[in-house]
């Protein structure tokens, strides 16, 4: 829209030109000092396992379909208790705090429900993405991986109708997992394309009262520059160190796939503990010639990130009203190739407090991880 100049007559432009003086000056000798612009040669980066909600272990254990239709319910009940648009306020804050560049989010469930007058479902990413518009953020969904469609299963829970007299289930739920890659709009200079995605080839199949359950986990990746310095950003979650045959083979197969050469900033919930506990994941990937990982235990301590673990009947585990954390290993990690540097002096754990004063304490069972690299 063009602009129109205002007509003034002399003596009051120089009155104008007097008092904008005065002003400047004031303002040299009292504004405070500006932030610097960031560097375009560093990016910052997040990881962040958002949690599903419950624990499916009752599920997975159920022998008999009563037990299972039970295990469900009870599952369900635990969802709606950790509270996730709650969960999501708090997750907010963490990248309003820290401003990353590009996310990587793990468990981006999405609880659909159906049947007769259903309770609520739950889009954890249009939940989380809501939270941070209204912070006035603004990140772009960059690629996504569709991992696990479990369901639809009966939902028994009669407080909220979905038993009528007989009785007769009239509600069902859905749960689909997702791995989400974000950027930041408002980064300078930083843009993306060749949005990929994938499963692995192997995967841990679990037998079930309504047949195989496989959480068919995979990766997704993004090319990106910033300015002219190009890296492929890459998210992942491997398979739980209960079964290390199948999450080492998937390590591998990241290795040799999405996360193969070049300049390359690698993040996810790896599930394998940095200090060899668990299983040999950790190792394959920051083996010599492969990936540098971005914490260092030896400046910044141990930086568990997993797991909050609570066990309240009649909910289901995983209830996150533990009041004192029981972080105890360290298995979300942000790694770096290539040309992708870490300063380890700046990487930092998140959502390692409580964020309020009543269950769910906690904003996710895992902690978050945010690190900044020099390309």
């Amino acid at each position: 829209m063009a602009r129109t100049t205002p007509r003034w007559t002399a003596s009051r432009t120089a009155g104008v030109a007097v008092a904008v003086m005065m002003a400047l000056g004031a303002m040299l000798t009292t504004a405070p000092a500006q932030a610097a612009p960031k560097d375009r040669d560093t990016v910052v980066v997040m990881t962040q396992n958002l949690y599903l909600g419950s624990s499916l272990t009752p599920a997975l254990a159920a022998s008999t379909p009563e037990g299972f239709v039970a295990a469900v319910a009870q599952i369900y009940a635990t969802v709606q208790y950790t509270n996730f648009p709650a969960r999501a306020e708090a997750i907010a804050d963490e990248i309003q705090a820290r401003g990353p560049d590009v996310i990587g989010l793990q468990e981006v469930s999405r609880w659909t429900t159906g049947g007769i007058n259903p309770p609520p479902g739950y889009d954890f990413l249009a939940i989380l993405q809501s939270a941070l518009t209204a912070r006035g953020l603004s990140y772009s969904v960059a690629a996504v991986v569709d991992n696990a469609s479990i369901g639809p299963a009966p939902l028994a829970l009669a407080s909220q109708g979905c038993v009528q007299p007989g009785p007769v289930i009239t509600c069902s739920v859905t749960l689909d997992d997702r791995d989400v890659i974000l950027v930041n709009d408002d980064t300078p200079g930083l843009t993306w394309s060749n949005a990929r995605s994938g499963r692995y080839a192997d995967q841990q199949v679990f037998d079930s009262p309504v047949g195989p359950v496989a959480f068919d986990r995979g990766w997704a990746s993004i090319d990106a520059k910033l300015g002219n310095k190009p890296f492929r950003f890459v998210n992942t979650h491997l398979e739980t160190e209960d079964f290390p045959l199948i999450q080492e083979a998937q390590a591998a197969e990241f290795l040799a796939g999405p996360a193969k050469g070049g300049t390359v900033i690698a993040v996810g919930d790896f599930n394998s503990a940095a200090d060899g506990s668990t299983t040999t994941s950790y190792a394959q990937l920051t083996a010599p010639g492969r990936f540098r990982d971005a914490w260092d235990d030896a400046t910044l301590g141990s930086g568990f990130t997993c797991c909050q673990s609570s066990n309240t009947p009649p909910l289901a585990p995983g209830a996150l009203n533990n009041p004192v954390s029981t972080l105890r290993s360290r298995i979300d990690l942000v790694l770096g190739r290539g040309a992708a540097r870490a300063d380890s002096a700046t990487a930092v754990v998140v959502g390692n407090t409580p964020f309020r004063g009543v269950p769910p304490f906690w904003p996710s069972d895992h902690a978050g991880v945010v690190a900044e690299f020099r390309l």
